[in-house]
């Protein structure tokens, strides 16, 4: 099966009201121009999840001031103030997630787990909403795991049977949320022949990658 994709076949898969993992830390490792598509497009409705909503210009961001999202699902959004100001109109949910609960819940989605406990959070309006659990060694609050529809991600050289390398902390997020998702699509800085890539660079393999569609170095 050719899993190499134009973007707006890639961005016909994405509907309203689905929830959408988009890799990237501050805009790092994030598809780009699978965004700039989703921007074109208008989808609405989206729940997004990400480690941040980046800036107004760049990445997750640009979804944000379009208003496309009903929802997002981060652990920060001050450098975005458009972010915070939807917040505080009323006009975009936000949740806020510790950032490695965040990326906790999302592994146990990929894991097949249902859920873990940490103490972070207690005592805070983290907390609130969910089930704290005492053991011998204290409280903790049960997390529950974090799956989504699609996960768009980016890769730096990916093969065309879909096996991913990434470039240093652009990997961030990535690799994990190509574990957590139904259908994902990879954004390729360059795409290889089968077998170019060492196996010990694929962080990602290929039988979890669905649709690879070409990015271009930036």
């Amino acid at each position: 099966m050719n899993k190499i994709k134009s973007i707006d076949q890639a961005i016909d898969l994405i509907k309203p009201g689905m929830t959408v993992m988009i890799g990237g830390f501050l805009g790092v490792g994030t598809p780009e121009k699978l965004v700039d598509g989703l921007v074109d497009r208008g989808v609405k409705d989206l729940v997004i999840v990400g480690n941040d909503t980046a800036f107004p210009d760049r990445g997750i961001g640009r979804l944000v001031v379009n208003k496309q999202a009903k929802k997002v699902i981060v652990s920060h959004i001050g450098t975005n103030p458009e972010t915070g100001r939807q917040m505080n109109e009323g006009e975009l949910e936000v949740e806020l997630v510790p950032q490695g609960t965040l990326a906790e819940r999302i592994r146990c989605a990929g894991a097949g787990l249902g859920g873990f406990l940490t103490p972070t959070g207690l005592g805070t309006v983290v907390e609130e909403g969910k089930k704290k659990i005492e053991t011998e060694d204290g409280e903790y609050l049960l997390e529950l795991p974090l799956k989504a529809d699609i996960a768009l991600i980016k890769g730096h050289r990916v093969d065309k049977k879909g096996n991913v390398c990434y470039s240093k902390t652009a990997r961030n997020f990535n690799p994990i949320m190509a574990m957590a998702a139904d259908v994902v699509i990879v954004e390729a800085d360059e795409i290889v022949e089968t077998g170019d890539i060492d196996p010990e660079s694929v962080a990602t393999p290929g039988l979890l990658v669905d649709m690879i569609v070409t990015g271009g170095c930036k």
